[in-house]
């Protein structure tokens, strides 16, 4: 058995809320050491991210990615709305941000292009799933309950749905679109019964969000 899927074999809370945590704890170091450390640690978290989730999956039934027209839909909306939205209502914080790695390493240089892919990669590949589970998955569903497996993933609780869709809101500095996308997402686990829409949309948006950051330099979204 794997180190950490050893450890988190016995609890399906720590199962799906400690691989986030340490995710936490990587991205509250971005920035801490000088400019350049908030590239190096999102390259840590990413790669810290990745083994998380490999070591997750066994114990994570729910965490397995599936694709439909609606994931599509309320993937490509939310970077709409997180885009379109954003000079419109103010911002409360901007923790965690990398900010652009050309002022770091050098205009185009290749250490700034290596860290552009490596943070549209890791917000297209390890945030959704470590996201979707802590949130939709677990949260949700231990508003509801603390038992929180007996909860089906396709049943609509009013306060469990707007109470999550808050926290993760304004878990973002873009806290006004990051409810929205909480609220889509949620839908999305609702409508299908499964998570693997929502960790879908989840990559969509970020995906797009990363390549609209690089074209139209709004490297404040980082």
């Amino acid at each position: 058995m794997r180190l950490l899927e050893k450890k988190l074999a016995g609890s399906p809370v720590a199962a799906r809320v400690a691989p986030f945590l340490i995710f936490l704890v990587f991205t509250a170091g971005q920035g801490k050491f000088g400019p350049a450390s908030a590239h190096w640690f999102y390259l840590a978290k990413t790669l810290a991210g990745a083994w998380l989730v490999w070591e997750m999956r066994p114990l994570v039934r729910e965490m397995r990615w599936a694709f439909s027209w609606e994931a599509v839909a309320v993937g490509v909306g939310i970077f709409a709305i997180w885009v379109g939205l954003d000079p419109f209502y103010p911002k409360f914080f901007h923790g965690g941000a990398t900010g652009n790695p050309n002022e770091t390493f050098g205009e185009n240089s290749a250490l700034a292009w290596f860290f552009i892919s490596v943070h549209i990669l890791g917000m297209t590949l390890v945030v959704p799933p470590l996201e979707e589970v802590f949130y939709r998955s677990f949260l949700y569903r231990y508003f509801a309950n603390q038992d929180f497996l007996s909860v089906p993933l396709n049943k609509f609780l009013p306060l469990p749905f707007f109470a999550t869709a808050l926290v993760f809101g304004f878990s973002h500095n873009e806290w006004l679109a990051g409810i929205l996308c909480g609220a889509a997402y949620q839908w999305l686990v609702i409508r299908k019964n499964r998570l693997g829409d929502a960790m879908t949309a989840h990559a969509i948006t970020n995906f797009l969000l990363g390549v609209w950051i690089v074209w139209k330099h709004a490297w404040h979204f980082w």
